[in-house]
């Protein structure tokens, strides 16, 4: 068994795309967009044929004033390869207003990552 894709709501669709294009080398499908029901998403390819994300939009359930979100999601968890370039992605999201959460560092439990707040204050677990 494997994930097939991991799927969340967003406020800024073309934000969200955009940041995951830039930083993760995302490939983006077409727009869907639903015109009965006002529901747009993407889904985004990852060079290793892995999981796909969804990213999804229905302006209806995300308002920024009812304050709905996907409830449950922790992180976003992104491998890529090694301590060097985990510095490098870290570093580059750091100087372009990314807040770091943690690291890099070797955590607890063996693994060397750093996290950072994305847009719309999603996690993003940056691994080897």
């Amino acid at each position: 068994m494997r994930i097939e894709h991991l799927a969340l709501y967003a406020f800024d669709l073309e934000q969200m795309r955009s940041f995951f294009e830039t930083y993760f080398q995302a490939s983006t499908s077409e727009l869907y967009h639903n015109t009965k029901t006002g529901f747009k998403s993407y889904f985004l390819s990852f060079n290793d044929g892995g999981a796909r994300l969804e990213l999804m939009n229905l302006h209806e359930l995300l308002s920024k004033e009812n304050g709905t979100a996907c409830p449950g999601l922790d992180h976003l968890a992104f491998s890529v390869g090694s301590k060097e370039k985990v510095d490098q992605l870290t570093a580059v999201l750091k100087k372009d207003g990314y807040p770091t959460i943690s690291g890099p560092r070797t955590t607890g439990d063996g693994y060397y990552e750093s996290c950072i707040l994305g847009p719309e204050q999603i996690r993003i677990e940056i691994t080897i």
